[in-house]
């Protein structure tokens, strides 16, 4: 899918207009103010002319930043709400992120088998779960769940291992994130390989079917947060039609330190009422 070339001229000018680093601190200024603010004010505030603050503001207004009104002899400010969503929007067509996502990796081993989740299968979930735990980049949590807390937490047609060889050598599951019904088509996903049996594609495999069960099963979003130190689980839920949606910084403790998640999701292509 292509950039039309009107947007890509549109979104060249916001972005020139932004090159101008006055131009970013006056429009963070108004921005974050959240009312009309005067030029006097803007310059009084970031300690500039009253020319230069007046030639930096229309040059925002004239690209659509910013509105300007006059009261008397006062020219008010105010930020264009317009902006709040096109400025993100610009830069996520730009890098591709509202392009088609695919829908799952195509290129799974031959050698594994995807299934469901069987009542045999706990020891084996649990000991690759806390080989998960031991990699310091899988989870927050230090110790393995115990199979009750699992099985009632685990969305039931939701859960999958794969085999290997005969061996359970991963696991996915997605668990609700809500009890609200409005949120009953929404789960927060978790997928976890054997030690020394990453990067066979055993994730590609477990992830593929996941989403696929998820589109046919009545969930339409599926999010899940990931260290961003992980970026090969990263990389594995963007080939599945996940997108970034942001980093929540310092959003937990893990062994007394603050770290980082980044939160991704992925939307059903279809609505359920479609």
């Amino acid at each position: 899918m292509q950039l039309a070339a009107a947007d890509a001229a549109t979104y060249a000018e916001w972005f020139a207009c932004l090159a101008e680093p006055m131009r970013v601190r006056l429009l963070h200024a108004i921005a974050v103010g959240g009312r009309e603010v005067s030029i006097g004010a803007l310059t009084e505030r970031l300690g500039i002319s009253q020319s230069t603050c007046s030639h930096h503001v229309r040059k925002l207004a004239d690209v659509g930043f910013v509105r300007l009104r006059k009261e008397g002899t006062t020219t008010l400010v105010s930020v264009n709400p317009a902006c709040c969503t096109g400025l993100p929007h610009a830069a996520d067509a730009v890098m591709g992120v509202l392009g088609p996502r695919p829908c799952c990796p195509e290129d799974t081993p031959d050698d594994v088998t995807v299934r469901a989740l069987e009542s045999g299968d706990w020891a084996a979930v649990r000991r690759i779960y806390a080989e998960g735990i031991a990699t310091g980049h899988a989870t927050f949590e230090t110790e393995v769940p115990d199979r009750r807390h699992l099985d009632h937490t685990w969305l039931p047609g939701h859960r999958w291992v794969a085999e290997h060889d005969g061996k359970v050598v991963g696991w996915a599951a997605a668990a609700p994130v809500s009890g609200r019904p409005a949120y009953a088509g929404v789960a927060e996903t978790s997928i976890c390989v054997g030690e020394g049996l990453r990067g066979r594609g055993i994730g590609k495999a477990l992830i593929r079917q996941q989403v696929i069960a998820a589109d046919c099963g009545g969930l339409w979003t599926l999010q899940t947060s990931i260290f961003p130190e992980n970026r090969a689980s990263i990389a594995l839920h963007q080939s599945a039609g996940f997108r970034t949606l942001g980093v929540r910084e310092r959003i937990a403790r893990h062994h007394g330190t603050w770290r980082d998640t980044v939160l991704l999701e992925r939307r059903r292509a279809t609505d359920p009422d479609d």
